[in-house]
This record gives C-alpha cells, sequence and structure tokens, in this order.
C-alpha cells in the first residue's frame, strides 16, 4: 500500500517524513515560497526529495496576503490576488512537469457565500469562471496538474449533475475524501457513489477522516467515514497523501497511524 506524506519546504520537517520512506510527497506551499528566496529554497528541496521520492506533488498556496487563494477571484475587483493565483498556479504547472509530478489547485475551498457573490453575483457564474480556468491550466501540462474539492458550491463533489460536468470537461482530478464527506453531511454511501462516479479521473487522493460536519482533518478511523469501503474505490493508479493535522508538525504520528489503520482493514 501506497505511503504518502506531506510537509512544508521546513528541512526538519521533510527529513522526518523521509525516514519513513514515502511512495508519494507532497509539499504543502505557502505565498512565501513565491518570493525569490523561498523558490530558490522550494527548488533545493525539491532535488532533495526527489532523489528519494519517486512521485512529488505540490500543493498551491491556501492563501496569499491572509487572503483564501479562490480560483473564481474577479480581476476587477482584487487584481492583486487574482494575479496571484493564476501567475503561481503556472509557475507551480511547469515545475510539477519539469519533475513528473503534479501541481495541486484547488477549485475551490471553503463556503463563503458572501465572497461569491461579491465577485460574481452567484454562485454559478463563479463556477463558470473556475471551470474555464481549470482548462486554461490543465491545458499548459495535462499530465502534471490535478484541481482539488473543496466545501464550497462553486466546486464539491457529490451532486451527480456537478460532477457529470467535471467528466465531460475531463479535468484531472485530485480527490479529498473528507471535503466530499463533509459535503455530503456525513452520508457514506452517497461518498461511494461520488467515488466511483468519479474515479477514472481521479489522480490524486487526500485520505483523510472527518465527523462529516466541518472541516476536522482526523486520523483515519477517528471519524465516521467508513474507510473499508472507501478502499476499494480508490483509483489503483492514482497517488495519494494523508491530510491529518499533527499535533507537532515536526513528527508525522498521526499521519503513520493513519497508514496503519488502512494497512489493518486489509488483513
Amino acid at each position: 500500500m501506497q505511503l504518502g506524506l506531506k510537509a512544508s519546504t521546513n528541512k526538519t520537517q521533510i527529513d522526518d517524513r523521509l525516514q519513513y520512506q514515502p511512495d508519494v510527497f507532497e509539499f504543502h506551499l505557502e505565498d512565501t515560497d513565491f518570493t525569490t528566496t523561498g523558490w530558490q529554497h522550494l527548488i533545493k528541496m525539491v532535488s532533495y526529495v526527489s532523489d528519494q521520492v519517486p512521485h512529488l506533488v505540490f500543493h498551491h498556496p491556501m492563501k496569499w496576503h491572509d487572503q483564501r487563494c479562490e480560483l473564481y477571484t474577479n480581476p476587477t475587483i482584487n487584481p492583486a490576488l487574482h494575479d496571484f493565483v493564476m501567475q503561481s498556479s503556472i509557475k507551480l504547472i511547469k515545475l510539477a512537469q519539469d519533475v513528473d509530478g503534479y501541481a495541486l489547485i484547488h477549485g475551490a475551498y471553503k463556503n463563503n457565500l458572501p465572497k461569491i457573490v461579491t465577485n460574481w453575483s452567484t454562485v454559478a457564474k463563479a463556477q463558470d469562471v473556475v471551470f474555464e480556468r481549470m482548462a486554461q491550466l490543465r491545458d499548459i501540462a495535462p499530465d502534471n496538474v490535478v484541481f482539488e474539492n473543496g466545501t464550497s458550491p462553486v466546486y464539491a463533489y457529490g451532486d451527480v449533475e456537478f460532477e457529470n460536468r467535471i467528466i465531460a470537461a475531463n479535468l484531472p482530478l485530485a480527490y479529498d475524501v473528507s471535503h466530499t464527506f463533509i459535503s455530503l453531511h456525513g452520508n457514506n454511501d452517497a461518498l461511494i457513489e461520488s467515488l466511483q462516479h468519479l474515479k477514472s479521473q481521479i489522480k490524486h487522493y487526500h485520505l483523510v477522516d472527518s465527523m462529516g460536519q466541518h472541516h476536522d482533518s482526523l486520523t483515519l478511523g477517528k471519524g465516521l467515514i467508513d474507510w473499508r469501503r472507501v478502499l476499494d474505490e480508490l483509483n489503483p493508479q492514482a497517488s495519494r497523501i494523508y491530510e491529518i493535522n499533527l499535533t507537532d508538525q515536526q513528527h508525522c504520528q498521526e499521519m503513520l497511524a493513519s497508514h496503519d489503520y488502512l494497512l489493518s482493514l486489509q488483513k
């Protein structure tokens, strides 16, 4: 079973993860990694990790100057944020292409209806903008970018009609299991249906447990997700990591405990 671990560009965190010889390593990036100094350090760490791990993923920054990096950002309302989101995404995709990895871009993050309508007046318009931008980014390097679901109505999994639109758009997907579970209010049957529906387009998974009400990022086995059923529906060609809240960022014990939990289900 694949072991996928995640860390920032901090070398102490990276060395902690590398001692367990992961099959997949995901860099959790921040806006400071896109400064001149930050990018130089990232490239150094990418070289360091790629010598030891066969598959790399680069998670686009969640925030820029404390503003959520929403792909639907309207350039006429917030041009600086829009420019950072798009330019950093393109830069990250090209880096992923260089190392044959994935740049992971969020289609949307949290449910913030006032922000959505401030940008585009309706959720449907914001969705149209996001699909247009995802297609633009995909076309740069179709094999080196994946788009992750959030709990925002702009880009979430779990609704069959919306998933049909994703399939028709031929988007390469990252699938956060907990985000879908939360969007579906803790419904395991609906989660399994979604996993089955999108399976062939999923290239990367975030495995993380949840109670199904809000973003809680629990160790696997500590929430309500039926992991025995989920395991049977994962695309075997896709990569995966454990994206778990850590007590100490320097030690990935909760990720390792999650891996042990999945292994125990296979016995």
